[in-house]
């Protein structure tokens, strides 16, 4: 029933013994005040082993780059003395993880980013959009984003840069690989999206113009650690964070044409998933699949069956649980015996202890 999940696959050098993707998830609780992974963390990831691939949670490049409270970064040496708890108790389990590498851009707030501006592809202001901030005094809760400032030709560079060693960090502290974040409205998407891009130098303008920022970053990392060691996470038609494209379909196809010429190991896409959500056409991911030849992972409230389906299908090589994940340690377990999964606690999601992180019980 479920066979084709459970099919090894090949990842750039690496074998993975199934087709199951944890996918990144924010679960902020990276200790403080320096936001480094720490213990808690390393048992969370450590009993989801399981899975093929495990992508850890968005991961900020640089201190600029933090958009929500208790994140954790991956530019300073306790941060990866952090992250190498969490790496060394996943390949303890015989595990496989990527560090997801994000720079949230404009999808900030000063209070997160030590009192300066964000920075974004243009001087927009992403409406309606809050995050998470935890001010010292008031107590944490959300807040509205503010408008940030247009990036410079040096700011793009220094970002690039921080891509770059951010990568080279992510392999010294014993991670496999790393996708970049360039989903879900933060800064690589603010570039791609024409709604979020009204540049009029060469990063904005036309579509080869809005992918340079894409294009620099993936050519800086792969000539760092290796493109067999690189995945790189779209999300073509959500519009999370007020990132919105005019021609998704075209966008997107040719992003990952882009990406099918730096010879990146995966690209990842998340599916938007909220009701009555656009849905991705079959004609859509059959031009993906033509565009790029490496491994397609695809995310988006998959059941076990719509997983099986795609994979068969051959437009998805290996499919992500996100939330179930989250309440559900021994996923692949249950879903190769065809046992019911657990939900999980909205409460907990977001900060805290090891209550609703860790405390989730394997079926019995």
């Amino acid at each position: 029933m479920t066979a084709a999940l459970f099919n090894p696959i090949q990842l750039g050098q690496l074998t993975l013994a199934n087709r199951i993707v944890m996918p990144p998830m924010t679960r902020s609780r990276a200790s403080q005040p320096d936001d480094s992974a720490n213990d808690m963390m390393a048992t969370y990831y450590a009993q989801r082993s399981t899975a093929g691939l495990i992508i850890g949670e968005g991961t900020q490049v640089s201190a600029m780059g933090k958009g929500y409270a208790w994140t954790p970064g991956i530019y300073s040496d306790n941060q990866l003395t952090g992250w190498r708890k969490v790496t060394s108790a996943v390949h303890a389990n015989n595990g496989v993880m990527f560090a997801q590498l994000w720079h949230v851009g404009r999808v900030t707030h000063p209070e997160n980013i030590n009192g300066q501006q964000p920075i974004s592809s243009s001087a927009i202001k992403a409406e309606n959009v809050k995050v998470f901030i935890d001010d010292g005094e008031n107590g944490p809760g959300f807040v509205d984003v503010v408008k940030p400032r247009e990036m410079t030709k040096a700011d793009i560079q220094q970002v690039v840069e921080q891509f770059r060693q951010a990568a080279l960090n992510a392999i010294k502290a014993g991670f496999d690989g790393i996708e970049l974040h360039a989903a879900n409205g933060y800064l690589i998407n603010q570039f791609i999206d024409s709604e979020s891009n009204l540049r009029t130098d060469e990063y904005g303008g036309s579509l080869t113009n809005r992918l340079r920022f894409l294009d620099q970053v993936i050519g800086a990392m792969v000539e760092a650690i290796g493109a067999d060691k690189i995945g790189v996470r779209l999300a073509p038609l959500t519009t999370l964070n007020g990132t919105v494209d005019a021609t998704p379909e075209l966008t997107y196809t040719a992003a990952a044409s882009l990406l099918n010429k730096h010879n990146i190991a995966y690209i990842h896409i998340a599916e938007a998933d909220w009701d009555d959500a656009p849905v991705m056409s079959v004609e859509f991911k059959q031009a993906l699949r033509a565009a790029f030849k490496g491994v397609l992972i695809y995310a988006g409230k998959y059941t076990s069956q719509r997983a099986v389906d795609a994979i068969e299908s051959g437009l998805a090589d290996m499919i992500a649980f996100g939330r179930p994940f989250v309440a559900n340690p021994d996923l692949p377990a249950r879903i190769k015996l065809g046992q019911p999964w657990a939900p999980h606690n909205p409460e907990t999601l977001f900060g805290g202890d090891e209550k609703g992180l860790t405390d989730y019980p394997v079926f019995s």
